[in-house]
Order: structure tokens, then C-alpha cells, then sequence
């Protein structure tokens, strides 16, 4: 299963709705990846791709600083999980797969 590219996500957090962009990559085999969100941009630790689930942790600091761990699964071009930022209850997580666009004018 590929869940390379980039996905929009949308978390259901206490405080409302965030929306946030994460691109994955395999570079040398291994799952990479980035989130963007909030006017920021961090890593993502420890992904992992087992079948169909993924998981993989962050940290932010907007709106406030916070170790994230996501898990979701993955089905095809759309996603749904949870999140958990340390003792606080799960927040949903849905996504879906940006289509590739094709280079042009290149």
C-alpha cells in the first residue's frame, strides 16, 4: 500500500476544528514525512505503515506546545483515526489524498 503524497486532514480538538497538511515520502525505504498547520511546519517522528494503519508522532507549538501521536487507517485516497496530544481524550482525525497534478510548462 502507498500512502505516499499529500493529505489534508481535518481534527476535531476541543477547541474546534483544526486543519492541517501532511506530505509523506519514502526515502530510502523508510516513511518520512512533514505537517503544516497554524503557520508552522514540523517532522513527523516514527511513522509507520503496518497493512493499512499508520501512525506517527509530532510536536507543535500553536496554538499551544504539544506532543501529538496519530493513528489512522488508511483506505485508498481517504483516512480516519484518532489523535492524542499526552492525557487528553482522542480527537478524530479524517483526511483525504490530494490528487497528483501533472507537471507542465516544464
Amino acid at each position: 500500500m502507498s500512502v505516499e503524497g499529500i493529505w489534508d486532514l481535518s481534527v476535531a480538538t476541543p477547541i474546534g476544528k483544526v486543519k492541517a497538511e501532511v506530505e509523506l515520502r519514502r526515502e530510502g525505504g523508510v516513511l518520512t514525512g512533514t505537517a503544516r498547520g497554524a503557520g508552522e511546519g514540523v517532522p513527523l517522528s516514527d511513522v509507520v505503515l503496518d497493512g493499512d494503519r499508520l501512525t506517527w508522532k509530532q510536536a507543535v507549538t500553536k496554538p499551544m506546545r504539544l506532543n501529538l501521536a496519530f493513528a489512522v487507517t488508511v483506505d485508498g485516497d481517504t483516512l480516519s483515526g484518532t489523535s492524542r496530544a499526552g492525557r487528553l481524550p482522542a480527537s478524530k482525525v479524517t483526511g483525504e489524498r490530494r490528487a497528483a497534478r501533472a507537471e507542465t510548462g516544464r
